[in-house]
């Protein structure tokens, strides 16, 4: 049992990491060529969707990560709504998923009309669960020529995505075997886990995309912006062209020969990322040692800290602690913010929310107990540390 003394010390320990004041949740950090950068771009007047910098960050994530192929976007959700287009994901479809998620992985699913099915999450690694995912299948699949149905809804299932929760990677190996077996199309929602791997891996390259989110709480931001990762040629090229309105490349006429997206990343936006990109490797270490420091202070003091499962490496994007009961989780982000110490808790889980209520879930056990008990701790690379920081 987790005692009210072990939850003042996580409150000692959160104050002597990131100092006095008001501490965020997550707050980006500027302190290489940022500035540099955009007054750059500024007086180039290249401040859209065209210009050099965002071919350049392109090929820094292709660089870090180990995909072949990157094409930017004006945020995560505008990936991940291209990614199931080309995916081929229609409406009326269902698409596997998780509870357990930020609201946008389930939005991107309502632009195109098509419905999450969602399956429960591993206690230690908030992820999609491997094991329920196949037991979904098995109970409530059948397979008509080369696609899957909803034995139930009798919709078909054109896609599943899984998502790396707080950046610690799921067992998406595993997954990536169960939707091979069913010839289901894998999305990672890797939003989260820039700077994550499972073994020598990066997160999103496991299925036919992937796609990552550079938002102002991210472990790296241009703003906005985000990101479609993939190693087959043909999808990245349709990927920018349904970004940049479907529009066929030419010097002065515009023909748009199919429905397009204005969804193609801004070269100021991707100025900035550049700039954050090549401080990325310093971020990560300094996150690590963060987390260090929280997981030994919960180990003295009985509190569950979340961290990778063996063969895999966290970004420690947001640090998150279970706790024993709803009542200590609540009573614990009150006294957090009431001292200005920003805490969380689990998002609501997306079957309880209006337009997602009547989707069909396969009990979410686990991810009900995690909703009643998980709270992220302040989780940015601190003040003192982040001055230090140069290239």
């Amino acid at each position: 049992m987790t005692t009210s003394t072990a939850l003042n010390e996580m409150l000692l320990e959160i104050r002597a990491i990131h100092g006095a004041g008001d501490i965020p949740l997550h707050r980006p950090v500027f302190v290489g060529n940022e500035r540099r950068y955009l007054s750059e771009c500024i007086d180039s007047n290249f401040v859209s969707s065209v210009g050099a910098r965002v071919t350049e960050f392109e090929q820094r994530i292709v660089e870090f990560t180990g995909c072949k192929y990157a094409v930017a976007t004006v945020n995560g959700t505008a990936a991940l709504h291209v990614s199931l287009l080309l995916a081929g994901v229609k409406a009326k479809d269902e698409v596997l998923s998780q509870a357990v998620t930020f609201v946008a992985t389930c939005n991107a699913l309502a632009y195109i009309g098509a419905a999450p099915v969602f399956i429960d999450v591993d206690l230690d690694t908030m992820s999609m669960s491997p094991k329920a995912l196949s037991d979904w299948l098995e109970t409530n699949a059948i397979r008509r020529g080369n696609e899957v149905f909803n034995k139930i809804s009798g919709k078909r299932i054109s896609a599943c995505v899984p998502m790396h929760t707080f950046g610690n990677p799921g067992r998406i190996k595993q997954i990536a075997t169960v939707c091979q077996a069913w010839g289901i199309p894998l999305i990672e929602d890797a939003a989260e886990s820039l700077g994550s791997w499972v073994g020598e891996t990066h997160t999103g390259n496991f299925g036919l995309m992937g796609t990552l989110s550079f938002n102002g709480n991210k472990v790296i931001t241009t703003g906005g912006g985000g990101m479609i990762m993939t190693n087959d040629s043909e999808i990245a090229l349709r990927a920018k062209h349904l970004t940049t309105t479907a529009k066929r490349p030419h010097a002065y006429e515009f023909f748009h020969d199919e429905v397009g997206y204005n969804y193609r990343l801004p070269n100021l936006n991707a100025a900035l990322g550049c700039a954050q990109m090549e401080m990325l490797p310093a971020m990560l270490q300094v996150k690590k040692q963060v987390a260090k420091r929280y997981e030994l202070v919960c180990k003295q003091h009985g509190i569950h800290f979340v961290s990778a499962v063996e063969g895999s490496t966290s970004n420690h994007w947001l640090n998150a602690i279970v706790l024993d009961d709803l009542a200590q989780r609540d009573e614990f982000l009150r006294r957090s913010n009431e001292q200005k110490i920003m805490t969380r808790p689990l998002w609501r889980l997306m079957s309880s929310l209006p337009a997602f209520v009547n989707c069909h879930n396969d009990g979410l056990s686990n991810s009900r107990w995690l909703e009643e008990r998980v709270i992220n701790i302040p989780s940015s690379v601190p003040d003192d540390t982040a001055r230090s920081l140069k290239l």
